[in-house]
């Protein structure tokens, strides 16, 4: 199988999917745009938590219990700024950190977040191209009940738990794709655009706000599908369901179709909610109910054989 795909995912959830994705092409032919509204500055260092969480998925490494981070990773560094009393909520492994060091050294040359991903995917051997959604810096910050958060101080210093009222994302009327990005989506015919299972208030609305991705997906004339991250009324990682309950808004597939409505000509639903089916459709939408539950590499390949066929069904009825 040789599509090319255009795949925009956050970290755990949709990095599951692009490893399948990853997996069935048998040359060098996703590419996916990786939201970087997550990336902050951390003991001095640039981080990008989900660029990352794609670069060690794809390459076999990651933590597969925790599904960021890496396998086999050491915390010497960690264990010993907490003895000196350095603040030290976000956890970096010696191996991570070394991947830190080496990216913030390249910026210091000049560099941009974009060739230096690049940089870091050839050193690990991955064929897909991964994207920063921008070089320029976009915030996604949490309006809570605890006052102003990022993202990192919501999802990780507090563990999700405080009340969202509203998300922004500081800097993304100014920010601008990158130079590859903007040849990658001008130049490339992708066969279709997948929008992966990822929480689509927290990562995938962030690379949607920079306008020239949305106004590009709008346009397309290919066929562009979305994965739902809920299932049966649960989100199968993270707080999607969380927030759309404090937005007031039903943790359903149909909530997630209404969400992606004026972008989407289909939705990949769990087979757990196939009785939604229809209502889907009534939005003029085309379903696909699958098992999208990836627990292992064979679901992560199979759900990624499935949401590609169904891409190719929207395609013969002559695009969006």
């Amino acid at each position: 199988m040789n599509n090319n795909i255009l795949a925009l995912s956050g970290g755990v959830g949709g990095a599951k999917l692009c490893l399948g994705l990853d997996r069935i092409n048998s040359q060098s032919s996703l590419t996916i745009i990786a939201n970087t509204g997550d990336d902050f500055k951390h003991l001095g260092l640039y981080i990008s938590p989900d660029i990352d969480t794609l670069i060690y998925t794809l390459s076999g490494i990651n933590n597969p219990t925790t599904g960021w981070g890496r396998d086999d990773e050491t915390w010497n560094t960690h264990s010993m700024l907490e003895k000196f009393g350095i603040e030290n909520w976000f956890q970096l492994g010696d191996k991570d950190l070394a991947l830190h060091l080496y990216k913030n050294e390249q910026m210091t040359m000049g560099l941009s977040l974009t060739e230096i991903t690049q940089t870091i995917a050839q050193q690990f051997g991955l064929r897909s191209r991964i994207l920063p959604m921008t070089d320029e810096p976009v915030q996604t910050m949490i309006d809570s009940d605890m006052g102003l958060l990022s993202f990192q101080e919501y999802f990780v210093k507090n563990q999700s738990k405080p009340t969202i009222k509203n998300i922004s994302f500081s800097g993304s009327r100014e920010a601008k794709a990158s130079p590859e990005l903007q040849q990658a989506i001008k130049e490339t015919d992708f066969d279709a655009i997948v929008i992966c299972p990822s929480n689509p208030y927290l990562s995938i609305d962030p690379i949607l706000s920079i306008d020239e991705i949305k106004t590009f997906i709008q346009s397309s004339t290919q066929p562009v599908i979305a994965v739902s991250p809920i299932v049966k009324g649960a989100a199968i990682k993270g707080p999607t369901a969380k927030i759309m309950e404090e937005f007031n808004i039903p943790a359903s597939v149909i909530s997630i179709a209404e969400h992606y409505h004026s972008l989407i000509d289909g939705l990949v639903i769990d087979n757990k909610d196939d009785t939604q089916a229809m209502q889907i459709e009534s939005m003029g939408l085309q379903v696909k109910v699958t098992n999208t539950i990836m627990k292992n590499d064979q679901d992560k390949i199979q759900l990624a054989q499935d949401v590609v066929a169904f891409a190719e069904t929207i395609n013969t009825k002559g695009g969006s």
